[in-house]
């Protein structure tokens, strides 16, 4: 669903198919009222913001119609509905996801998707170093997580950064509130831990899905996990942000080194 630019330079060198994988979404994908018919595979994502297909579409779903749901993400799902939703992604399909899906296997697609990467969404060799973060405290801790969400492949943390605000969101709603007429909206109960509980596992990853002692965590991993699962819901906006005085930095190095990456980089904005 999204690919890495440094992979760009392991295509063939068919034009064809550079042209595809520089190209921006599907013209057909861009259109605000996309009609329902027959799914057409659509072309890979933009470079520019490497999200999967998928993860942006269950998150849109999610919070346009799942916001008041009571226990989103632990509530049964339909298996049989959730595999076909799957396998239509799998095969390139431009899906449809609207009110006449269940907000419970849309809700269940992202986590299994999440689950099942080849590599999770934390790649596994920084495991170990975002789960260390856990036993500091306050601007050291947050700095820490910083330096490490720069080490991602750029479709890692693009896809991070979006399910985090996703998150956030989610747990904005999990207590009740109330309308201009006094009527009561219910939350969904998924507070920041609870969240950060479900989805802990799913992004940070010791072994491989499937592989021995995959689901075997200690206490303390647990517990570290579903910490700096939290930490990051609650402050995505300032980790996932750049000061100026380091993209100043960044720019003057480049300049230097590699000025053909500062002239794509002018381009590119």
């Amino acid at each position: 669903g999204a690919m890495s630019v440094d992979s760009i330079t392991d295509l063939s060198d068919n034009a064809s198919e550079l042209l595809e994988a520089l190209q921006l979404s599907h013209p057909h994908e861009l259109h605000p009222r996309r009609s329902r018919g027959k799914k057409k595979a659509l072309s890979l994502n933009p470079i520019s913001w490497q999200v999967p297909r998928i993860v942006d579409r269950c998150c849109t779903h999610l919070e346009t119609h799942g916001l008041q749901t009571v226990g989103i993400f632990r509530v049964g799902s339909s298996k049989k509905r959730v595999q076909q939703l799957r396998e239509e992604f799998d095969q390139g399909l431009d899906v449809f996801l609207d009110e006449h899906q269940s907000v419970h296997d849309v809700a269940a697609l992202l986590k299994e998707f999440l689950r099942d990467m080849p590599d999770s969404l934390i790649p596994r060799e920084l495991y170990g170093a975002f789960l260390s973060t856990a036993t500091l405290e306050g601007p050291a801790q947050l700095d820490t997580l910083q330096l490490l969400l720069f080490l991602l492949p750029p479709c890692h943390s693009d896809t991070l950064l979006r399910l985090l605000r996703f998150l956030a969101e989610v747990a904005r709603h999990a207590e009740s509130s109330w309308d201009a007429q006094g009527r009561e909206i219910p939350g969904n109960k998924m507070t920041v831990s609870n969240l950060a509980t479900v989805f802990g596992p799913n992004i940070l990853q010791k072994e491989k899905p499937g592989e021995k002692d995959a689901g075997a965590l200690n206490f303390e991993d647990s517990a570290a996990i579903i910490l700096v699962l939290q930490r990051l819901i609650e402050h995505h906006h300032s980790l996932f942000m750049v000061s100026p005085e380091m993209q100043c930095d960044v720019l003057r190095r480049l300049f230097q080194t590699d000025p053909d990456v500062i002239e794509y980089l002018l381009r590119r904005k």
